[in-house]
């Protein structure tokens, strides 16, 4: 046998290298699994903290707690983190676990099959073929950008690039730019550029809610500190996290008591925008956390500059140079960047994934993305997602949540080791029964109806197509991390494979699955 096509057999495959491929190696390796590789099609690790690094790009949650648990940073330079350090974090991370000899970069994921008779993922990627027992999903949901059909923008003759693939090599100084969107990326990119540019004009859809970014210098005195006595930084973690915690049951069960705050963000607005009629149109009619709250000190100080120009009607068409609004608002531009968001709900990764039926994850998923936990899917054995269907969060760190579930997928491969996957008689296969799936979704979208992000009349990136929310939890960290602790056998079908080339035989195990 070539060493080569060995080296390609893994017992596990991680797609993708940012906050949840990077976690799940490291989990991986703490398991005293070594026979694993990350698929990157990138160059570079880093995730959606490598693809976007538009100006001002920052985070929006304290770095104390952006960051994984077992790997604490005491030396976070701000107290919300910008693109540079963060992605100088993930590469620190990927060097202080021995991750590198795992990573495959440059290794795009065109195709995931799985093959029932040998009871594996065979795996097409852009530099060569591997075979994985168990696949882990960690593509991201801001992984693959949005761009909106606009009538004409093919004709454009100048400039059009997304946020996540910003063109650093285009000088924007003394140009006329027009930004589209108003969400994350475009509140840190329009203070971020209005400096440079000649006119910079804001195609606004749909205002946000902003409310002020209290950003500091951490001090070197507070580095010290977290670096001498590591607690502390634990300890300021912790409280970062509590006041977050406290702050879900306004967003799940009280959307009313959210009226305190939407008050501060309209105090917000009055503070930089003296102009009436930019007021209004700047403040939204939504419940403040239908969508989510922005951070930004900055944002609309930016769009009270008079070379800046706010057109409140979203962008319709594009007559070669001209961009025109749906109200008919005109503006010549240079160049156009589109601030529009990502594939969420329809996330490209599914369309390449084949499960036992031989349809796509995709197809699957048509009338909305369901999974067993956030983790797994029917219909497609030992395949796992980080930040799966209903994992986001609207207030807190993701890195939470990617903590449990890796919590969960340690336990995933426990358990297969001990129903036979590792030196058993046959490989084990764990496939999520369908009732279970349906239930644990149920009482999702039960808990869902009453959420400020279903009831506060905005129209979000949490919704898919049918207007049903698959993307938010719809409850606290500390209740996904209990509810992700453990594998339960009763919700899964167990399966066996002899051999490579025998089929592997379903049976049922009631009996064990307590």
């Amino acid at each position: 046998m070539d060493r080569r096509d060995e080296s390609r057999r893994v017992r596990v495959a991680v797609v993708g290298s940012g906050f949840g491929g990077l976690g799940a190696a490291v989990r991986l390796r703490r398991e005293g699994i070594t026979d694993f590789v990350v698929l990157e099609r990138a160059d570079t690790v880093g995730g959606t903290w490598r693809d976007n690094s538009y100006p001002g790009c920052a985070c929006d949650v304290p770095s104390h707690l952006y960051s994984f648990s077992f790997a604490p940073n005491p030396d976070w330079p701000r107290t919300f983190s910008g693109q540079r350090h963060i992605r100088a974090y993930l590469e620190h991370v990927a060097d202080t676990f021995g991750l590198r000899p795992h990573l495959r970069l440059g290794h795009e994921v065109r195709l995931m099959r799985w093959d029932a008779g040998a009871a594996h993922w065979e795996i097409e990627t852009s530099r060569g073929s591997f075979t994985a027992e168990v696949v882990v999903s960690a593509t991201g949901a801001l992984s693959d950008p949005k761009v909106p059909e606009i009538p004409g923008l093919d004709g454009f003759p100048g400039k059009v690039f997304h946020s996540a693939r910003w063109d650093h090599g285009y000088d924007l100084r003394g140009k006329r730019v027009a930004v589209v969107g108003t969400g994350a990326s475009a509140i840190q990119i329009v203070p971020a550029i209005e400096s440079e540019v000649a006119r910079l004009t804001l195609f606004q859809r749909t205002p946000p809610w902003v409310m002020p970014r209290v950003d500091r210098a951490i001090s070197g005195a507070e580095r010290a500190l977290h670096r001498t006595l590591p607690f502390t930084g634990a300890v300021r973690r912790q409280v970062l996290w509590g006041v977050r915690e406290l702050q879900v049951q306004a967003f799940t069960k009280r959307p009313n008591e959210l009226g305190l705050v939407e008050s501060l963000a309209k105090a917000n607005i009055a503070r930089s925008i003296k102009d009436p009629a930019l007021r209004a149109e700047l403040t939204p009619s939504y419940r403040i956390g239908c969508k989510r709250i922005l951070l930004s000190s900055t944002y609309y100080p930016a769009l009270a500059r008079p070379h800046v120009d706010l057109v409140a009607s979203g962008l319709a068409e594009v007559r070669g140079s001209t961009l025109v609004a749906a109200d008919g608002t005109e503006a010549e531009v240079d160049a156009v960047v589109f601030g529009t968001g990502f594939h969420v709900t329809d996330m490209p990764i599914a369309e390449r994934v084949v499960g036992e039926d031989g349809i796509t994850l995709a197809e699957a998923w048509k009338d909305g993305m369901a999974s067993l936990r956030g983790a797994t899917a029917v219909g497609f054995p030992n395949w796992l997602t980080i930040v799966g269907p209903n994992t986001g969060l609207g207030n807190s760190s993701m890195i939470l949540m990617i903590e449990a579930q890796l919590a969960y997928l340690a336990d995933y491969l426990r358990q297969l080791d001990g129903l036979g996957g590792r030196g058993g008689t046959g490989r084990a296969v764990l496939t999520p029964r369908p009732a279970a799936v349906d239930a644990w979704n149920r009482r999702v979208q039960e808990r869902m109806r009453r959420t400020v992000w279903n009831t506060g009349g905005c129209t979000s990136w949490y919704l898919d197509a049918g207007g049903r929310n698959t993307t938010i939890w719809p409850g606290t960290t500390g209740e996904f991390r209990r509810a992700t602790r453990r594998v339960d056998l009763a919700e899964y079908e167990v399966s066996r494979a002899g051999l490579p080339g025998q089929r592997a035989a379903t049976t049922r195990k009631r009996e064990n699955a307590r």
